[in-house]
């Protein structure tokens, strides 16, 4: 696999180890609703990662389905990026991580090619993916600001997720078919205007 499906495994990739890290939260929210909203956004982030597991499938030769994409791989095999499989530590460092995603994925949604737009499963994947991202981007950013503006505890704690995580962002510039190195500046520009 190469090109732009290989560069499509990666998103989808990224959304199923996503969103298994924000399902590790159901049931232990800091609030009923929080709880709600994270095990939304990761059943939003699965359902995206399946959508793009059976388009890749079905192209595969020979078709498969989309369980044995994702369940016949080795560990190494997988290509999301380091940023989505960091621990949860704790609730900012869980928001930080989210919004440093949703602000990437915002960016490089904007960013797509006419290749996708132009495939009708693939260009009906994208309409969803954005409506998804902007509710994602709306509550992970109000979630860091309130936490960073809160008390010198909750400002502390994402203080210190910002100087772990970053060292992992570098590579969500890293120029593929979906992303050519001038729309990969673009988004990179986009991301740190956030």
């Amino acid at each position: 696999m190469s090109g732009l499906p290989e560069a499509l495994l990666a998103r989808a990739d990224d959304r199923l180890v996503l969103g298994h890290r924000l399902s590790e939260w159901c049931g232990h929210g800091p609030a009923l609703e929080e709880d709600l909203a994270l095990t939304n956004v990761a059943l939003d982030l699965l359902g995206s990662a399946q959508q793009l597991y059976e388009w890749l499938a079905s192209r595969l030769d020979p078709p498969r389905d989309a369980d044995t994409l994702v369940f016949f791989r080795g560990p190494t095999e997988y290509r999301n990026l380091l940023l989505v499989e960091q621990p949860n530590r704790d609730f900012a460092h869980t928001l930080v991580r989210q919004f440093l995603f949703d602000a990437y994925e915002a960016a490089w949604l904007a960013e797509l090619p006419s290749a996708v737009r132009d495939d009708p499963d693939l260009a009906a994947w994208a309409v969803t993916a954005e409506r998804d991202g902007r509710y994602h981007l709306r509550h992970s950013d109000t979630w860091v600001r309130r936490l960073g503006d809160g008390t010198d505890e909750s400002h502390a704690r994402c203080q210190t997720a910002v100087d772990v995580l970053w060292s992992c962002c570098e590579e969500l510039f890293t120029p593929d078919a979906l992303c050519p190195a001038q729309a990969a500046a673009r988004v990179e520009e986009r991301w740190r205007a956030r």
